[in-house]
């Protein structure tokens, strides 16, 4: 029975002879003869024979996948050779379902094409198959080959060369080290039979049936059991991910911090979504680590909340609507001001021209009343139709919630989804010129993205300014196991225009008033060491206040296996000064497979 990866998976490894994606530039194929599978795999990345045909290649069948478009088998020889940078296994592409199975050994001809997961312009490395194989069964019941083991000794600390500037930074050319580079090591594996054991997760079962383990239980370690992500120079070699050949069903539903007891077993595969995976048919032991959300404490009375929470492109039509009450009200201990990302209108992603969410963020309200919550009050700027991201009609924007309980908020009339907010002076203090107003709406580093909202509130008659944010995201990066290397991040040119923006904003307020309570918070998409984050903080205007944490305790997301940062809470000299400030990411949603979210909220409290 196929996994629901299975869909992604059709995708990943369909050979290049069906796909216009291959970055292999082929000249005339030529014949081969008496051909190994580590000389089919060379000790680059690219094999020396891509492109030609093949014939009468031996090995013991391994593994076969049986669903998807990307149906087929693994071979691997039985008598190596002695060179560590060849790898003994290969894929064999056969469209249909194999008709072999493990055990078999098998001779097979074909041509040798080198597949890109996801398409050239993605960055990814390539797969090297045979295709339009011809197979011939020679024996059945073999033993297959004892797998390498992948361990904390075998994997080396530093992850990647330093790509071929003559290639635009490829690493496909060089001569694979698998004893000096991480990514080396595990291409030399590619297509091979692997093990590891007693491994622990690093990042919980997703909707895709897969997970992460690292082999390296102490590399960056967090205080909850994951794996962090502190630096461009910190990716983590030990990371592993993990799917299976297996039914859905069969496979573990896994948190952050639980373990796969004894041998987990199979093929190394790559694919577009994470690099080296192990397509387990045998899977080891779940065994729980106890996990627990996090709930932080109460503001005291004189201590003003403000939250940020990436709801997930929430609509009236989702399920989650108690679940994100219960978060707010008992895991955020409902903040005075609550920053939502990702609020979609009123019917969600039918894209019919609807804008308005009041339906969407009533509904919220209800549930935190339901859940023994505040009534909280709101305020947000619906966006032009269709020119904000995210799902298409889904019309995402930010929305402040806010207890009329304990905080007000200054409306101001003005501010609309074209306007532009900006910031006076009045009786010596800054003023916005509009509450709530959108920050350069009409600038070019907004396009089809979300723009951020400003406004402007009072608590115990101290004014705070908050900027709403979600910068642009990461998509379209090339991952960290790209064939380029290091990766290009073109993302963030939108991103650093917009973070320009922001910083700019947050100058205007304080040329007026230097002592201002100024916060801009949200979804960044970006870490709390980026360029982005800098750039945020540029001149004194802000400061990230997660770098208040110890470091293992700074990340909002989990990906790939890495804990990182992409939402944050920045905070002018005013708050930072006096250190009178706490901060908390509660981790509820990014370590768990039944998470509501994929962000975990972030909490502020102060004292203004």
């Amino acid at each position: 029975m196929p996994s629901r990866s299975s869909t992604r998976l059709a995708a990943l490894t369909v050979a290049a002879v069906c796909s216009a994606a291959s970055a292999v530039v082929l000249t005339s194929p030529a014949h081969a003869e008496s051909v190994r599978i580590h000389d089919v795999q060379g000790t680059t990345r690219i094999s020396p024979f891509a492109g030609q045909k093949v014939t009468d290649v031996p090995g013991i069948v391994t593994a076969t996948r049986t669903y998807g478009s990307s149906r087929g088998f693994w071979i691997q020889d039985r008598t190596p050779d002695d060179d560590p940078a060849t790898s003994e296994g290969v894929f064999v592409f056969t469209s249909s379902t194999p008709k072999v199975a493990v055990g078999d050994s098998v001779t097979v001809t074909g041509t040798v094409s080198e597949y890109v997961p996801g398409g050239a312009s993605s960055g990814n490395q390539s797969l090297t198959e045979i295709t339009k194989p011809v197979i011939t069964t020679v024996s059945t019941g073999n033993a297959v080959p004892a797998p390498a083991v992948i361990d904390a000794d075998s994997v080396p600390d530093a992850y990647t060369p330093q790509g071929d500037t003559a290639a635009a930074g490829s690493v496909n050319a060089l001569p694979l080290d698998p004893s000096a580079y991480a990514l080396d090591y595990y291409e030399s594996l590619e297509g091979m039979n692997v093990q590891v054991a007693d491994t622990r997760v690093v990042t919980a079962t997703d909707p895709y049936t897969e997970l992460w383990v690292t082999v390296k239980p102490q590399e960056n370690r967090s205080h909850r059991g994951g794996t962090l992500y502190g630096s461009y120079e910190s990716q983590n070699t030990g990371r592993l991910q993990i799917q299976s050949l297996g039914s859905t069903a069969d496979f573990p539903r896994a948190n952050v911090g639980d373990t796969l007891k004894g041998a987990t077993t199979g093929p190394l595969d790559y694919n577009q979504y994470g690099g080296y995976t192990l397509v387990a048919g045998t899977l080891g032991t779940l065994e729980s680590g106890g996990l627990q959300r996090e709930t932080t404490r109460k503001q005291s009375g004189r201590e003003l909340a403000v939250a940020t929470y990436n709801v997930e492109n929430l609509d009236p039509a989702d399920a989650t609507f108690d679940q994100h009450a219960a978060a707010i009200v008992n895991h955020l201990r409902s903040p005075d001001i609550v920053s939502l990302e990702e609020i979609q209108d009123n019917n969600g992603a039918t894209d019919d021209g609807t804008v308005d969410a009041s339906v969407t963020v009533n509904k919220l309200i209800d549930a935190i009343v339901a859940a023994g919550g505040p009534r909280y009050d709101w305020r947000s700027i619906d966006p032009v139709n269709d020119q904000d991201g995210g799902e298409p009609g889904g019309n995402i924007r930010q929305v402040f919630l806010f207890n009329p309980e304990r905080v007000s908020f200054v409306d101001r009339a003005g501010g609309d989804s074209t306007t532009g907010v900006g910031v006076t002076k009045v009786n010596g203090k800054a003023q916005l010129t509009a509450s709530p107003g959108r920050v350069d709406p009409a600038d070019a580093s907004w396009s089809n993205s979300r723009k951020p909202l400003a406004g402007e509130f009072v608590f115990h008659g101290k004014t705070v300014f908050v900027i709403a944010n979600h910068l642009n995201s990461k998509g379209g990066d090339q991952g960290l196991t790209a064939q380029y290397q290091p990766p290009v991040r073109s993302s963030e040119i939108q991103r650093h225009a917009q973070a320009t923006e922001v910083n700019a904003f947050v100058k205007d307020i304080l040329s007026v008033q230097k002592n201002a309570n100024v916060i801009a918070l949200g979804d960044m998409n970006d870490f709390e060491f980026s360029g982005t984050t800098k750039i945020l903080e540029g001149d004194g205007a802000l400061w990230s206040a997660i770098k208040s944490l110890p470091k293992s305790e700074r990340y909002t997301y989990d990906y790939q296996g890495n804990e990182q940062v992409l939402d944050q809470i920045l905070i002018s000299p005013a708050i930072r000064r006096g250190c009178d400030f706490e901060y908390d990411s509660v981790h509820i949603n990014a370590e768990f497979n039944d998470q509501i979210s994929d962000h975990d909220p972030q909490v502020l409290r102060f004292r203004p």
